[in-house]
């Protein structure tokens, strides 16, 4: 009897135990429902959205540049980044190693800034990857690393067009050149969506716009790709063949200031940030200033016709080769004797001695006034930035010297954009139409700096330089080319005086002299060995692009030359056999 109570009342007391068990469970369990639907149901959803729904940029698309022709020089392709959110991140997470493989960085690389941004929730791994790599760490599915479209700039054509776009940096904002110059067009803003992302980061449905993404606007330039190529390819070819310090090729549109083509030498390649070089990129052509040379005795001829106290005709004595003016000698290159020559050959023949008597011979002023009127001193407006002014001094009342050496190219600088927008001026009757990166529509209107009588006379002694004079190897078969050499000692502008046996060769020209369409502008910085000289180092340089440009834009030849082509086939044939 005692032993059957003993086994009911352990039969109870495991009962009500087993009672009390599972009511204590059930209840746990009701009030851990009423905790996350009732409770705590807002807490947690938030929470819950804070790992699953975002806000997230909508990046905008840059801008594309193009050349005159639509043909793309500068566009933005979509790139994915890699951050991670280092409260979220897992420092011991298996597939670490795999990561640091496939990014091709080290596993102390992506700890380190893990350690060192622990406080915040956002810090870039690694920008602009491939989507093949994107693709990769996707799948790798390690917490806190997520992945953010953005665009990456591109450059189809390069070096070739490096110096006059320049580049963006890793955020896509223009830092030189004309990417630079039209940031504000280029860029864009960019948009904001809530998406909800999956647990591996991918969006998989967008909840709503939040800010609408605006692309930026496209922009065209004057600059024709093919004559950019053309010019390129010529002056990097004549630098490394002078060993030149460095060299730079400008091409103008005389109806219209557009410029054509701008090539520097050295260039760098726009795509590759990591070697950029910061004296590669710098655009010669509009930065950095060089004394001309006798490329300026054609303005200086130009100022004594529009004085009216000379013609072409007009003869001077520039016996016996020197003369001293305010206690300096000034003689011709290479002790030469021209002695009585007119005006005409005066440019062709590039004396300094008759180039300084006639500017002598009038007011002061009057060179300078021709100068500043063209545009040396000043910018050329054409909104490159750094471009450089040059130089250009008032000679001073005694200054018969300074006054003379401006004549023939010394005591100023300029810059190849400068020179090739005087020697347009010349092609475009006198006029001065301000140049531009932008492409245009039709002939542009200027301002009249020289009488177009005078133009036209110096257009015409212009053709002899090339014809009869130092010109010669700047020759187009089939074209009349004017232009001017000119050979100067490269100064030096840290210790003043020249660099001794250090030259800058040029030439600048027009082609076709019979209708003007191209001002072309080659500077060759200290080319080296026997040739030195702006006739022997510049002036082929400017025949293989003006060639070139002739035939790309169907320019008719000119009609008197057409003898000189049948000449000089013959001549190619008689040459031919003479081999075989």
């Amino acid at each position: 009897m005692k032993n059957k109570m003993k086994y009911k009342m352990k039969y109870k007391i495991r009962y009500l135990s087993l009672s009390v068990f599972l009511f204590a469970a059930i209840g746990g369990l009701g009030w851990r429902v009423i905790s996350l639907h009732v409770i705590n149901h807002t807490f947690l959803r938030q929470q819950g959205e804070m790992r699953t729904v975002r806000v997230v940029n909508v990046p905008a698309y840059r801008g594309m540049i193009t050349d005159r022709f639509n043909e793309p020089l500068a566009i933005s392709t979509p790139v994915a980044s890699i951050w991670l959110n280092p409260k979220e991140f897992n420092p011991e997470h298996p597939e670490l190693l795999t990561l640091a493989s496939v990014l091709d960085l080290s596993l102390e690389d992506i700890l380190d800034k893990y350690s060192r941004n622990t406080h915040r929730e956002f810090v870039y791994l690694q920008r602009h990857v491939a989507p093949q790599i994107a693709a990769k760490v996707q799948t790798l599915a390690i917490p806190g690393l997520h992945l953010k479209s953005e665009y990456r700039r591109y450059y189809p054509y390069g070096e070739v067009t490096a110096h006059v776009l320049g580049f963006t940096n890793v955020d896509d904002h223009g830092q030189e050149g004309l990417e630079m110059a039209f940031d504000n067009w280029l860029s864009g803003t960019a948009g904001a969506k809530r998406i909800i992302r999956d647990r591996l980061g991918r969006e998989v449905q967008m909840l709503e716009g939040i800010k609408d993404m605006r692309s930026g606007q496209d922009v065209a330039l004057s600059i024709d790709q093919r004559i950019q190529y053309l010019a390129y390819r010529e002056l990097k070819a004549a630098v490394n063949r002078h060993q030149a310090g460095s060299g730079s090729a400008v091409v103008l549109d005389v109806k219209t200031g557009e410029i054509l083509a701008m090539v520097n030498q050295p260039s760098f390649n726009p795509n590759m940030r990591i070697k950029f070089n910061e004296g590669a990129f710098r655009n010669r052509a509009v930065t950095d200033v060089f004394e001309p040379g006798s490329v300026m005795k054609t303005f200086s001829i130009t100022s004594a016709l529009q004085a009216g106290i000379v013609t072409p005709a007009t003869m001077v004595d520039t016996a016996p080769g020197w003369m001293t003016v305010g206690g300096h000698l000034v003689k011709e290159v290479k002790n030469k004797n021209y002695g009585l020559i007119n005006v005409s050959a005066i440019l062709q023949k590039s004396s300094n001695v008759g180039v300084s008597k006639l500017v002598l011979s009038m007011p002061a002023e009057r060179l300078w006034s021709l100068y500043s009127g063209i545009g040396f001193g000043s910018n050329t407006g054409s909104g490159f930035p750094g471009e450089s002014s040059g130089t250009l001094v008032r000679p001073p009342k005694n200054g018969s010297f300074v006054l003379a050496t401006l004549a023939f190219g010394y005591g100023l600088s300029v810059t190849p954009l400068q020179l090739a927008q005087a020697y347009a001026i010349l092609g475009a009757e006198g006029v001065k139409r301000p140049v531009t990166f932008l492409k245009q529509n039709g002939v542009v209107e200027g301002q009249r700096v020289i009488e177009p009588h005078v133009a036209r006379q110096v257009l015409d002694m212009l053709k002899t330089v090339v014809t009869e004079g130092s010109g010669k190897k700047a020759q187009v078969l089939g074209y009349q080319i004017a232009g001017k050499t000119g050979t100067a000692q490269k100064v030096n502008f840290d210790g003043g005086g020249y660099h001794e046996g250090s030259h800058i060769a040029v030439f600048a020209g027009l082609a076709p002299a019979s209708h003007p369409r191209f001002a072309i502008v080659i500077m060759i910085d200290d080319p080296k060995g026997e040739e030195h000289y702006g006739s022997q180092v510049a002036a082929p340089v400017f025949s293989k692009i003006a060639s070139g440009a002739l035939r790309l834009y169907n320019i008719p030849l000119d009609l008197r030359d057409l003898q000189s082509i049948q000449v000089a086939k013959k001549e190619e044939e008689a040459e031919l056999s003479l081999h075989e």
